[in-house]
């Protein structure tokens, strides 16, 4: 390759992976020509891998060399970024004087400056708190959703003094095209630069932050004193995406982001963590991590308690330790698509007795830079590279050969991984979130600003007409959504060619009798027409139901990419009830509170990219109403042929399933986290499944005849299930039943039944008698062949977990 060419591409990478380029224009990253190379630093396989990780080693140094201590570089020439040359005219509908509440806040109204000289803590605090007439933000005034806000940082930097306080229902969001940076002054006070979480709510229940293309710089503070960039305990509904933490080379007390205690969330991505001590000291329940780069960190990730999680994309050059996992309390971590050089230890595991601390490594790639890939206990167990084509386990391991799990002690395995889901390199193609950096504000639309086709937003008012009609005519546009509550009463149909991009989680919410019939559901969003091929994108919204509506699919995608990501959903979330604005959370009886049919339906002719989703049938309510309790059917059902790729997915509180895979193909799976419906495990509950949804099943669902008829245990909804599929790679999956205290409370977590090309690599579950059922190996039906007695932990926050590291008897 010329070498012309071959920096082109580097720095490409570079700029789509990290935003570190300088001399490039920007692209459409969901259409580059060049997306493998994009994908990976592994860029052509026309290099060896010594050279390709030395080449890696060189461009990186270099870009991160030209970007610390000041901001991403941008063409002079370029406009600004259309997001914040826009009107905004957002709304809060569902708090008094909602019509008038200020969503957009550019800290620069507020009195930031931005010149690297000023303090400006106050302003971007003020920016933060202000509220209306009625007083300041806090989720006790206003609920979880009342109050949305997304401040905004123009490029620049901005010196604080002291720490910066959130609240919930608040984005954090800089300019992509040339990140702000908010830097700590030397004489910086406190030990936290911001408490991203909000100090009201529990970090279980501390939902929707989120915060994105910005710089956290602490290089100014002195490299002795004990400072954290991000104190970030939250759960679902979260997202921390394109930021740099910019640390002192060699400050073991600086930490990029901590999180403490109890947090259950879903996905970091597309991250950058320079110098300092620890990149991230996790504690969670699962995450998956992505595209996340480390640069002369002591330690990478500090796994200080996490049951199961997946590190996709990482990238480790000059650290000590990439992954320190020797905390008694984590249960299994995959690490696949990744690299290191320069780096002592990619792996630092614990010794153990029990099923925890378990390890899953596919495509690892390291040079003889790196002494050790593996450590447990202090000593190497595996050095040099896992290769395409190989997955290297460390824990129970259920083959064909064997209905009784073996106990990997560090074991290279012959794995494959579905064509159409890889890149090149073999390893899984992620995308980043689009910005849209590369449009002008005059290839935006609002909703809201297109005459003769008034759209309200409000919460009531039937938007559904107009809204088609701007979605039709803006084809190739950026389509923007003002934060609010958009009312369809008929099918909203997504053409090929369509951006939509929302603000702080707009809802679009069903409303009205087309959706109420439960033997004839109807699609709210329709993303294409089956065969359609082409662009359809989602960022940024939140899909719900403004009443009891059985016949709803609230997204059904028939539509395929015409390349990975075109077709794609990001930090996009569906809620069932638990807030203002929807009559669920006033309904009381469960069999009357078949609130929706499925969240998300993706048919056999559709392709496309999950990224950050929670579909929650809520638990309770959000804004200090009462809380109703939802019956709805099912999370996620895959019928896909032509590719999936769904990270950092969660599912909860679903009547039927969690997540249905039905004779789909290519499937791949990153994260994917599961909670039953409370309703169904608590004492004297009559609504057995397939209850309520009985006579209204669609061909694929599942109609529990497994089960005995009166067998409430056996009949709580299934957390994954897949059947008849192939070509299906699953990783790190949490399923979690809160409210029973015991495993007879549910009977069966998974079903896996008459697959091929079936992977799953880690699955964990709590208060549940059988982690995995079987069907079809050796013409079985039914069998119960992994058991959370036979996969035990130890005691995480009250619980005792089950941990499998791999389930291959479907595999061949």
């Amino acid at each position: 390759m010329p070498i012309a060419s071959t920096m082109f591409s580097c720095c490409g990478w570079r700029r789509y992976m990290y935003k570190l380029c300088t001399n490039v224009r920007p692209f459409d990253k969901a259409n580059s020509t060049a997306l493998d190379s994009l994908i990976s630093p592994i860029w052509t396989v026309t290099f060896t891998m010594k050279t390709i990780l030395l080449f890696l080693s060189f461009v990186t140094a270099a870009a991160v060399h030209a970007h610390v201590g000041v901001n991403d570089k941008r063409d002079a020439q370029s406009s600004t970024y259309w997001y914040e040359a826009i009107k905004h005219d957002g709304t809060s509908p569902t708090i008094t004087n909602g019509k008038s509440w200020i969503v957009y806040r550019n800290v620069k109204d507020y009195g930031a400056k931005g010149d690297g000289t000023t303090d400006d803590t106050s302003a971007i605090q003020k920016a933060i708190n202000t509220g209306d007439s009625s007083g300041e933000r806090s989720g006790s005034k206003f609920g979880s959703t009342g109050a949305p806000a997304v401040i905004y940082f123009p490029s620049g930097t901005y010196l604080i003094n002291s720490g910066l306080k959130n609240y919930i229902s608040t984005v954090l969001m800089g300019d992509p095209t040339n990140r702000p940076v908010i830097k700590a002054s030397a004489s910086f006070s406190g030990t936290i630069m911001l408490t991203g979480q909000d100090p009201s709510y529990n970090s279980l229940v501390g939902f929707y932050h989120e915060i994105k293309n910005l710089v956290f710089d602490s290089t100014a503070v002195a490299p002795t004193k004990t400072i954290t960039l991000l104190q970030y305990s939250i759960s679902q509904g979260c997202q921390v995406s394109n930021v740099m933490f910019n640390m002192p080379i060699g400050a073991p007390g600086h930490t990029g982001i901590t999180s403490s205690g109890l947090n259950s969330p879903l996905l970091l991505n597309d991250l950058q963590f320079i110098g300092g001590g620890v990149g991230y000291a996790v504690s969670a329940t699962q995450y998956h991590f992505k595209n996340i780069y480390f640069k002369n960190v002591i330690t990478g990730l500090k796994m200080t308690q996490v049951v199961q999680a997946t590190g996709q994309g990482l990238r480790f050059e000059g650290c000590t330790t990439g992954i320190d996992t020797t905390g008694s309390t984590n249960g299994m971590f995959n690490l696949i698509d990744s690299t290191a050089v320069n780096t002592q230890t990619v792996i630092n595991a614990g010794t153990t007795t029990t099923a925890w601390n378990s390890l899953v490594l596919e495509n690892v790639i390291v040079d003889s830079t790196v002494p050790a890939t593996v450590k447990v206990g202090g000593s190497a167990v595996l050095t040099g590279s896992v290769t395409q084509g190989q997955t290297w386990i460390r824990g129970n391991v259920y083959s064909a050969d064997s209905t009784t799990p073996k106990k990997a002690t560090g074991e290279k395995y012959t794995t494959s991984r579905p064509a159409a889901l890889v890149n090149s390199t073999g390893f899984y193609y992620t995308i980043t979130p689009p910005t849209y950096e590369e449009f002008t504000a005059t290839q935006v639309v609002s909703v809201k600003g297109v005459s003769g086709h008034p759209v309200a937003g409000d919460g009531t008012t039937d938007d559904t007409v107009s809204l088609q009609a701007i979605i039709n005519e803006s084809v190739g546009k950026v389509i923007y959504f003002p934060h609010g509550i958009y009312i369809l009463t008929d099918t909203l149909l997504i053409p090929p060619g369509s951006r939509l991009y929302g603000e702080a989680w707009t809802q679009l919410s069903a409303s009205g009798s087309k959706f109420a019939n439960a033997k004839s559901p109807k699609a709210m969003i329709k993303v294409g027409n089956p065969g359609d091929v082409g662009i359809a994108q989602f960022t940024d919204f939140l899909f719900t139901v403004a009443d009891v509506l059985p016949g709803t699919i609230m997204v059904e995608v028939n539509m395929a990419g015409d390349k990975p990501g075109n077709v794609g959903f990001f930090n996009c979330h569906f809620r069932i009830g638990g807030s203002k604005g929807t009559k669920v959370e006033n309904c009381k009886s469960i069999g009357t509170c078949n609130a929706a049919h499925i969240s998300a339906h993706l048919t056999p002719t559709s392709s496309v990219y999950w990224e950050n989703s929670w579909s929650w049938s809520a638990d309770h309510d959000l804004d200090g109403g009462t809380s109703g309790e939802p019956s709805d059917g099912g999370g996620f059902f895959i019928e896909s042929q032509n590719g999936v790729w769904m990270l950092g997915i969660g599912s909860e509180h679903h009547s039927l399933y969690q997540m249905n895979i039905y004779r789909a193909k290519n499937v791949f799976i990153g994260l994917n986290q599961g909670e039953s419906a409370y309703w169904q495990v608590k004492t004297g509950n009559t609504v057995i499944n397939p209850a309520p949804w009985t006579d209204s099943l669609l061909p694929g669902e599942p109609d529990f005849s497994w089960c005995g008829a009166s067998d409430a245990a056996c009949r709580v909804g299934v957390y994954q299930r897949v059947v008849s599929s192939s070509n299906i790679n699953l990783y790190s999956a949490g399923f979690w039943n809160f409210p029973c205290s015991a495993d007879s409370c549910q009977t069966n977590a998974v079903i896996y039944e008459n697959n091929t090309k079936l992977y799953s690599y880690g699955v964990s579950t709590i208060n549940c008698k059988n982690m995995i059922m079987e069907s079809g190996v050796g013409g079985n039906k039914n069998v119960a062949i992994v058991t959370r007695a036979a996969n035990n932990g130890v005691a995480f926050n009250g619980f005792q977990p089950g941990v499998m590291a791999a389930y291959l008897r479907q595999s061949a």
